[in-house]
């Protein structure tokens, strides 16, 4: 009765409560602050200024195809003044981007500031791990302060939008940009999509030392056929719904603040203009208001897909579609007014994008302080800042895998008499950068060579050589190398890919170690002494030529500032490794795209591949290698060992609206401190339609001090055993279910229920 008592208090004329209901319904909106300067700016806008306001221009540095006449600052400002663009990526520096929003603020006609765009991927000057290596990590907290640092460092020299986190699942390692992924598993990949938003964006998103995300690509983008950047990405719905989709929604539900639309096409539409990916599934079902912008000229390129003939049916399908921004096609900006001036596109589509854009401009601040984002004094005290550098040491050390250590070489002993640095990447500093890391200065890195130096005594003598090159198969380095090796008591190699070799644009059809490395490897292990192989790269490598040889073998993707620091903690052990893969290593590239989570088939091979190479096996087989990955999907060691009970459940059945806890005793049984992944695999017997033969359901990173032993449990509950039905729908099934528990996907510690 109070409410009903107050409607009519306020509405006078509702003399029944249905009367009253309806007046509430019918009574006009009361907008909020927000919403009145985004309707106030809007009513005054010129048909050009709002499609100015759609359209992102790109700046000094380029990360798309080669323009002929890239736009010169003078170019750029005088947009800026006619309100000819919104925003401005890949420029840097406080004080440039101050002079360029005091420029929109001051000398266009309403004033409205710009957004200041960049791909800061792993790091602004601060350079952290690639994310994949981050991922390997498996620690969320450790990934959200990356991103963090990340984000400090960019608004304090003006950047308040990031395109990222990425979160495209793939499975393919030919892909070059599984960089910048968290890898091959929806699960673990939507855990570290939510926390890299939140590390971006903390909890205040107008707040002056955090900056929006950019969720890209939407949608599939990580699955081209053949693993070719930009290639078609074509599968069933049920697999984009269980596999690919997950990432993006976690990262809709941490609050993200724009999407990215991605350049392949999915059923037979480019996702630019795919209104099942950008209206059905990103607004409609998942409620997303934010801004979707296009990828670098995506929009016009649906033109070389074939969806569209021309300019105007590629800009008129993007924007109905629910694309937002333009970055640098052009279209919205020249070809928009004289479209809706002839009636081929209602203005509504044109003013619901622009509310989108104000609205983002409005959340992070800027009509409140245009200049918050870059300030002189705070860029000169964050950048590379003692506290930022120690980060990126600790996400560093924690994104190391170690892959083999057969004879316990490692850890190294401080006082080796004789050290051998050897490989292309012992002493330099450019390539542990990675890609996507232009802002970073080769300078500020610290090589592998510097943190070995720094770590052990004065008496160690340290002796290097190149060995050979990363990208031509000369031999002339090996003689030197192998003279090294021969003078050394202990040798390191520091091998793998250039910088250039990953992220996109590089895929590689052969991802073995790039030109003669493999070989000189051979060379220094036939020399006979104790070997460390330390692996830089972008993306899993095909290693098999190490499998049963006496090297210990380091994957250490991509590391950043701090490399050098961080490979000397863990070679001479004062960090234990601790990394475990976010994505399995094949044995040879024709088994890609290859995953943990695999389905079986009626033909499944259950042999023990001992067959002689000759001998027809009519089941799903190779006949010249084991269908297992090389290094699995969650896969890690230790410098200590650890050992599992087996499960135990506290109860066998359950219902929807019940859990079961499983359970198992994680014992250190080495003689070193160290953490290890526990992870819980989930396998559903029998389903309405074909399942995984398991599924990453949970996982704890545990810290054991040597012989310390400690009960790990999960609880399990209905969502856990959800999958989308043979009718589509998404819910749970009556069954019988096994629970893996164990280091990595291979674990066949399980309870079966």
């Amino acid at each position: 009765m109070f409410g009903l008592t107050a409607c009519l208090i306020a509405f006078g004329g509702c003399d029944t409560p249905q009367k009253a209901i309806q007046a509430v319904q019918n009574a006009p909106k009361m907008l909020s602050e927000k919403e009145q300067k985004i309707e106030a700016l809007l009513s005054k806008m010129t048909l050009d200024e709002k499609c100015g306001q759609l359209n992102f221009v790109v700046g000094p540095i380029l990360t798309g195809p080669t323009l002929q006449n890239p736009p010169t600052s003078a170019d750029l400002e005088g947009q800026i003044r006619a309100g000819q663009i919104t925003g401005i990526f890949n420029t840097n520096g406080a004080k440039n981007i101050r002079h360029l929003q005091e420029v929109a603020v001051k000398s266009s006609r309403l004033g409205i500031p710009l957004l200041i765009g960049a791909d800061i991927i792993h790091g602004y000057k601060t350079i952290t791990p690639i994310p994949l290596g981050e991922s390997a990590s498996w620690d969320l907290a450790a990934i959200e302060k990356s991103a963090a640092v990340a984000a400090a460092e960019c608004a304090a020299t003006g950047i308040n939008l990031t395109f990222a986190p990425m979160v495209d699942i793939s499975r393919d390692a030919r892909w070059g940009r599984v960089a910048e992924g968290a890898g091959e598993d929806p699960y673990l990949g939507s855990l570290i999509a939510a926390a890299r938003v939140r590390g971006f964006q903390g909890k205040n998103l107008a707040a002056a030392n955090t900056i929006a995300t950019c969720i890209k690509h939407f949608a599939a983008y990580g699955a081209p056929e053949a693993g070719r950047e930009y290639n078609t990405v074509d599968m069933s719905e049920r697999r984009l719904r269980e596999t690919y989709l997950p990432p993006y929604r976690a990262a809709v539900e941490a609050g993200a603040a724009t999407f990215m639309s991605s350049f392949n096409e999915l059923d037979g539409t480019p996702a630019t203009a795919n209104e099942f990916l950008l209206d059905k599934i990103l607004r409609k079902e998942w409620g997303f208001k934010g801004l979707v912008m296009s990828d670098w000229a995506s929009i016009e390129e649906m033109i070389g897909h074939g969806s569209v003939a021309n300019r105007n049916e590629a800009g008129a399908a993007a924007l109905k579609a629910g694309v937002d921004m333009d970055m640098m096609s052009y279209i919205y900006l020249k070809e928009l007014p004289k479209m809706v001036a002839a009636g081929q596109i209602d203005l509504k589509f044109v003013d619901q994008a622009v509310r989108r854009t104000l609205a983002l401009k409005y959340d992070l601040g800027l009509f409140t302080n245009p200049y918050q984002y870059g300030d002189e004094a705070t860029e000169a005290s964050v950048i590379l800042s003692k506290e930022n550098r120690a980060t990126a040491l600790d996400i560093a050390k924690k994104s190391i895998v170690l892959l083999q250590n057969p004879n316990n070489v490692l850890p190294l002993k401080k006082d080796t008499k004789t050290i051998g640095l050897i490989g292309a990447l012992g002493e330099d500093k450019v390539e542990h950068n990675g890609t996507w890391s232009f802002f970073g200065e080769a300078k500020d890195v610290v090589s592998v060579a510097e943190g070995i130096r720094e770590k052990v005594g004065k008496s160690t003598k340290i002796l290097t050589s190149r060995g050979a090159d990363l990208y031509n198969m000369d031999k002339s380095g090996f003689a030197e190398a192998v003279k090294v090796a021969e003078q050394s008591d202990v040798v390191v190699m520091a091998v793998g890919e250039a910088a250039v070799m990953s992220g996109e644009a590089a895929s590689r059809s052969d991802i073995r170690l790039p030109a003669a490395q493999e070989d000189l490897i051979r060379a220094v292990m036939a020399v006979g002494k104790p070997v460390v192989v330390l692996t830089f790269h972008g993306r899993p490598l095909e290693l098999s030529f190490l499998e049963n040889q006496p090297a210990s073998v380091l994957a250490c993707w991509s590391l950043g500032t701090e490399t050098g620091h961080a490979i000397a903690d863990v070679v001479f052990g004062d960090y234990n490794p601790s990394g475990h893969l976010p994505m399995s290593f094949p044995r040879k590239v024709g088994q890609v795209p290859i995953y943990y989570s695999y389905k079986n088939t009626g033909r499944f091979y259950k042999g023990n591949y001992s067959e002689a190479p000759s001998e027809r096996v009519y089941q799903s087989k190779y006949r010249d290698v084991k269908n297992t990955p090389l290094f699995p999907f969650g896969y890690g060691l230790s410098y200590t060992t650890f050992t599992y009970s087996d499960v135990k459940l506290d109860q066998s059945e359950m219902t929807n609206n019940q859990s079961i806890t499983a359970s198992i005793t994680l014992t250190n049984t080495g003689k070193m401190d160290g953490e290890e992944v526990v992870q819980m695999y989930l396998k559903d017997d029998v389903g309405s339609v074909t399942r995984p033969v398991r599924e990453l359901k949970g996982f704890q990173k545990v810290m054991l001090k040597a012989g310390e032993s400690r009960e790990i449990t999960f609880k399990i509950t209905a969502s856990d055993l959800a999958f989308y039905r043979k009718d589509m729908s998404w819910g749970s099934e009556a069954g019988q279910f096994k629970v893996f528990i164990g280091g990595n996907s291979e674990t066949m510690n399980h309870k079966k229920q």
